[in-house]
């Protein structure tokens, strides 16, 4: 309870920081008039069409079917944006699940780094910032909205401080003259603008990991570990061309705005088809997947709910975004070598086999993996999956434990459901399960 009051407290102070912000701004530019209001509107233009240009990923997932669930244990696969279907995706609702907008994020701090406009001063300052991007943004999202693919909440909430963190690092500074004073327009000024870029993209991951902590209740630091790493990405081509186009802008004026959005449109174009990529290979691993199940060795849905329960699983041990990509794809397929068998096990469930006989079939699925073309580390895990927990990978002692725990839970060996379930699994920690893997599978389950 405690900690669903702090999770609701995270959210509501910073989607109120952000409202506070807005009409303040709001107010402050309607009070005072619109300074300059020509660089504001061609700044406005741009963040506008960013987010016009903007490519929701769901766009790309909704091709897979929507999510829903055969039976009451698919809960799970619903709960981690699971697909009992063929849709969906076990690490939906990680915070890899970005929708972004560079060209409004450069531009929007672009505008907030804004010195002179063609060698002339300018003085807009930080509200009037801040109301030109929210109204911008709000009027770039409005196809979205229509389509029902409008960005979360928390997005907006988002660009909101961190521009207004950097306007409030910079233009105080400029107007008063006291920039130019102490370091002047040449390379010292550049290196305290990739500084305070810096700072700002510090700023934002924090509160990315905050929300997305307060969202799903994953550990904080693996949150924050992510957001950072995703910030040297599409983030540093970001924070380098809001930059440029300050400084450009500052020089050769407002004409200097489409010339350096070619290359960040680009770079947007190139991730767009880097995730359709991605979402083509995780289909296929899906479909590859799904064959023991229609070959009738596998219950409906018994890889999609294993791979959905790993990787909450891993989150709770800390686990980065690739090595939950990597327990995934090992999860989906981690039945596969079940293809080899003349007469299916019982309800798919290879949890009771002799131990020769699974490390046969997990040896047979890790050949398998290897022809698909997956990583070499996720037919490693499928192979080792059914060896003693002291000699495997670490991810494959959670597909074990996992795998283990929905064969017993969807079997009739334990009709007391989970909590017998998971004491079966305890009792097998001295040689099959990972204790702590255990503990931390049965703190997920006791959260929903």
């Amino acid at each position: 309870m405690r900690g669903a009051v702090l999770r609701a407290t995270v959210v509501g102070g910073v989607r109120g920081a952000a409202v506070a912000l807005v009409l303040a701004g709001l107010g402050h530019t309607l009070w005072n008039g619109l300074v300059e209001p020509g660089t504001a509107l061609a700044f406005g233009a741009l963040i506008a069409c960013g987010e016009l240009a903007r490519r929701d990923t769901r766009d790309v997932r909704d091709t897979r079917g929507a999510p829903g669930a055969r039976d009451a244990r698919d809960a799970w696969e619903v709960r981690a944006g699971g697909y009992a279907d063929g849709g969906g995706d076990p690490r939906a609702a990680a915070p890899d699940d970005r929708q972004p907008a560079p060209l409004a994020s450069a531009g929007a701090l672009a505008y907030a780094l804004l010195g002179p406009d063609a060698a002339a001063p300018t003085h807009h300052g930080v509200l009037q910032i801040v109301t030109v991007v929210v109204a911008a943004a709000l009027a770039g999202i409005v196809p979205h909205i229509a389509r029902g693919r409008a960005p979360a909440a928390d997005h907006l909430a988002r660009r909101v401080l961190t521009v207004a963190f950097a306007a409030a690092c910079f233009q105080p500074l400029y107007n008063s003259g006291r920039l130019e004073r102490g370091i002047g327009q040449g390379p010292y000024l550049v290196l305290y603008l990739l500084l305070l870029l810096g700072l700002t993209a510090l700023c934002d991951a924090v509160l990315a990991a905050a929300l997305a902590g307060a969202r799903t209740g994953w550990p904080y630091g693996p949150l924050l570990r992510d957001e950072l790493r995703a910030q040297l990405g599409i983030g540093s081509a970001i924070c380098a061309t809001g930059v440029v186009m300050a400084l450009g802008v500052a020089v050769a004026g407002l004409w200097a705005l489409p010339v350096f959005c070619v290359p960040l449109l680009l770079t947007q174009l190139s991730f767009h088809r880097i995730a359709a990529i991605r979402t083509t290979y995780r289909q296929t691993i899906t479909s590859l997947a799904r064959a023991t199940e229609i070959a009738g060795y596998t219950r409906p849905g018994h890889s999609r709910r294993v791979a959905a329960l790993s990787c909450a699983v891993g989150r709770e041990l800390g686990l980065s975004e690739r090595e939950l990509t990597v327990l995934e794809y090992a999860a989906l397929m981690h039945d596969i070598g079940q293809l080899s068998l003349v007469d299916p096990v019982r309800a798919g469930a290879t949890a009771g086999l002799p131990p020769a006989e699974a490390r046969r079939i997990a040896e047979l699925g890790g050949e398998v993996a290897r022809q698909t073309g997956v990583p070499a580390e996720v037919a490693v895990i499928v192979e080792r999956q059914a060896d003693p927990y002291r000699e495997q990978p670490a991810l494959a002692r959670i597909v074990r434990a996992v795998n283990a725990y929905e064969d017993l839970l969807g079997g009739t060996r334990h009709p007391g459901g989970p909590l017998a379930a998971l004491e079966q699994l305890r009792l097998g920690t001295g040689r099959d399960y990972q204790p702590e893997v255990v503990e931390c599978l049965a703190r997920v389950l006791a959260r929903g």
